[in-house]
């Protein structure tokens, strides 16, 4: 979180599109946060095009995508929010690298707020041919590691995987390790 993820992501499309190459652009349907959109916090934003549901073929639906808008020969598929793929969507992606030689590039946390990997992060760390972490900072100045969500602006550590940021009165802040313990600890004292 606060890393610049989708900042990244739609600066990587630009930069693909800017010289003359066809990309597509692929979110989950379960993140809902800025509807058909990647939303960067600083306002960038960029329209999907595929929102791919738990059960889509995610390389089938690149393929039809491509073959209805003429964008062959496609030359990147960048993914916002991978955590939320399956891992079998992420396997399907591992295809479109590796069989159809074309690149991917997925954006996501590693893991959720209670620090457990997310199904499509574990996935991706197994097969991913490179992994870059894009550091954000915590509120002491630290590096932070961890993703905590607050409800209601107080700090929790129990709850669903998946809640997504700005709904149901959800956020979430970006915590060194030691801020992390200190927040969980005075929640359960």
């Amino acid at each position: 979180m606060n890393s610049g993820k989708s900042d990244t992501l739609i600066k990587t499309a630009y930069n693909y599109i800017e010289r003359g190459l066809s990309i597509i652009t692929i979110k989950p349907s379960v993140d809902t946060k800025g509807d058909a959109n990647i939303i960067a916090r600083g306002g960038a934003q960029r329209k999907v095009d595929i929102m791919a549901t738990p059960d889509m073929n995610v390389r089938d639906a690149i393929h039809t995508y491509v073959d209805l808008n003429g964008l062959a020969p496609l030359s990147c598929v960048l993914i916002d929010e991978a955590q939320f793929l399956t891992d079998t969507q992420i396997d399907e992606l591992l295809e479109i690298a590796k069989t159809d030689n074309i690149s991917v590039i997925a954006y996501g946390l590693r893991a959720d707020f209670k620090t457990h990997l997310f199904p499509g992060s574990a996935r991706l760390f197994e097969i991913a041919d490179n992994i870059e972490k894009l550091p954000t900072m915590c509120r002491c100045g630290n590096q932070a590691e961890f993703n905590c969500r607050k409800l209601n602006d107080r700090y929790v550590f129990e709850g669903e995987q998946v809640a997504i940021d700005g709904e149901d009165a959800v956020t979430y802040d970006s915590l060194c390790g030691t801020c992390y313990l200190t927040e969980k600890a005075a929640v359960h004292a």
